[in-house]
């Protein structure tokens, strides 16, 4: 943030107007590119293919409901975010809208949650790609070397911090051409999944039956519980379209109508395709068979060869794109995250610095890069097992920094629900339920998560994946207090460059 910048804001806030932005590339990204930005950092074709199975043995043939259900508190959420952005579309969200409606430290972790959640989903989505690259070049020896897959993968993250330092234009472009390969191949899978059921082609194959959108039909709370949180992963990455507000066409409202537009077409994706998946593939333990161990992991890449014939490759060739392109769209939004933080002094001002030529925050894009490299490499050499954990612990951030910004919009705007019926419902009424859902959530999943028969790892008699998630987050706390301490945080820490009446520094829509 140049000095200029500092002394628009000190003076916008005395005088209660701004008219100047971070120094991105405002005005960039249409509605299309950013909801294909929100969609593809759900990487919805892998997230689907890598979730279905072991939502179906969770809840048996009631998984389309299970995704329906799942997708309530993500749409209240989403309205949330809609509505503060409306009044505030900084590209710090869960930062900014924390730290105006609670103080600081809510704030601070608001940011820090979006930061875990990003790299612990990074390292996931880097192997992923780095393994299916081999896959899709016929080299099955290279995909099963762990040495061979995290250097693929280390490249994949490299390359994908590039393009996102280079600019946002260039992403958006990308993510395009991605998108509509992941898409084709999930429509593709849903018309040939229907057909091999109708024709008999696959003799585990089973009819459509409208009580697989029965939830009554859910016997266990528990496994209905255990299979929401697996569909509540599957759907986030939505906010990604709210994080590159200042930098698209009309930020106070084209970005909330992406994010609801993205939610919208990933319980259409999710649904339909879940529903034909389990038509052609049954539910036997066995063969084709959705809940069948050895198809667990990835749904889709099992089921290729049998739907795809020769062209079995074009699905492999979309799983990875899915990941690729989560990678790129999952690096944006955090970049953004810390810029903010900086520019408000929770974090120090390099990583306000933007680039001159790219209009893109470059060190805090390569920071997210680098931490993202670090942390896969360090969990792959200790262990796989702890890589696994980590990402099932991501959720408990997710679910963290989603209720802060639900009951932030309802605190905020606390004194206008009663202005009118669509402000309590808008406002009011719906986010609140979605931070009180989200928040049973973690609670329930941080519970849960202490069983040591949860996930592959334990520590301490305690279950591995509450303590990395837990713990990931505590570090937020510790390293908070660290940068209290520097006399650049004073400001922030006061509640002097960012409180309820702070006009946040945004760009200009004319």
């Amino acid at each position: 943030m140049t000095q200029q910048q500092r002394h628009t804001l000190k003076n916008a806030t005395d005088t209660g107007h701004i008219h100047v932005g971070k120094g991105l590339h405002s005005g960039a990204i249409g509605v299309v590119g950013s909801t294909v930005i929100g969609l593809a950092s759900t990487a919805p074709l892998y997230s689907l293919a890598a979730t279905l199975g072991y939502v179906i043995v969770a809840v048996g043939a009631q998984a389309p409901i299970v995704f329906i259900v799942a997708c309530v508190p993500m749409i209240f959420a989403a309205l949330a975010y809609n509505e503060l952005n409306k009044d505030m579309p900084d590209c710090g969200t869960a930062f900014v809208w924390g730290a105006k409606a609670f103080g600081p430290i809510t704030g601070w972790m608001g940011g820090w949650a979006v930061a875990v959640s990003a790299v612990m989903v990074m390292a996931n989505v880097g192997e992923i790609t780095g393994k299916y690259f081999w896959l899709l070049l016929g080299n099955e020896a290279f995909a099963s070397d762990r040495t061979v897959v995290v250097i693929t993968s280390v490249v994949f993250i490299a390359i994908m911090t590039i393009v996102s330092t280079i600019g946002v234009q260039l992403g958006e472009r990308m993510q395009m051409v991605l998108m509509t390969i992941q898409l084709t191949a999930m429509v593709l899978f849903a018309v040939f999944a229907v057909v091999g059921s109708l024709n008999g082609s696959n003799e585990a194959s089973t009819s459509f039956n409208p009580e697989w959108f029965d939830i009554t039909q859910i016997t266990s709370f528990s496994g209905f519980m255990e299979a929401v949180l697996l569909a509540l992963f599957i759907y986030w990455g939505w906010d990604s379209c709210l994080a590159l507000n200042e930098e698209t066409k009309n930020p106070r409202k084209t970005p909330g109508q992406a994010a609801l537009l993205s939610i919208a077409l990933l319980i259409v994706l999710y649904v339909g395709v879940s529903v034909a998946a389990m038509m052609f593939a049954g539910f036997g333990s066995e063969g084709t068979g959705l809940t069948n161990e050895s198809n667990l992991e990835d749904v889709f890449s099992v089921l290729s060869g049998a739907l795809f014939g020769p062209w079995g490759w074009f699905l492999i060739l979309a799983v990875m794109v899915s990941a690729a392109s989560s990678t790129q769209t999952t690096i944006l939004p955090t970049a953004r995250g810390t810029l903010s933080m900086a520019v408000y002094r929770a974090l120090p001002a390099k990583f306000a610095e933007v680039h001159p030529r790219f209009k893109t925050p470059w060190f805090s894009t390569t920071v997210m890069g680098v931490a993202s490299i670090a942390y896969y490499v360090i969990m792959s050499i200790v262990s796989e097992n702890m890589l696994a954990d980590s990402l099932s612990s991501m959720g408990l951030a997710v679910a963290l920094y989603y209720a802060i910004v639900s009951f932030a919009c309802v605190w905020y705007y606390r004194k206008t629900l009663r202005d009118s019926a669509r402000n309590m419902i808008m406002r009011g009424i719906l986010p609140l339920l979605g931070g009180i859902l989200l928040g049973y959530a973690f609670v329930y999943s941080a519970i849960d998560m202490i069983n040591p028969e949860y996930g592959y790892t334990v520590f301490w008699g305690i279950g591995g994946v509450f303590v990395i998630g837990v713990g990931a987050l505590a570090i937020g706390f510790v390293l908070m207090g660290i940068w209290a301490f520097f006399p650049g945080a004073k400001p922030f820490f006061r509640g002097e460059s960012l409180n309820k009446d702070t006009p946040v520094l945004v760009p200009d829509e004319g």
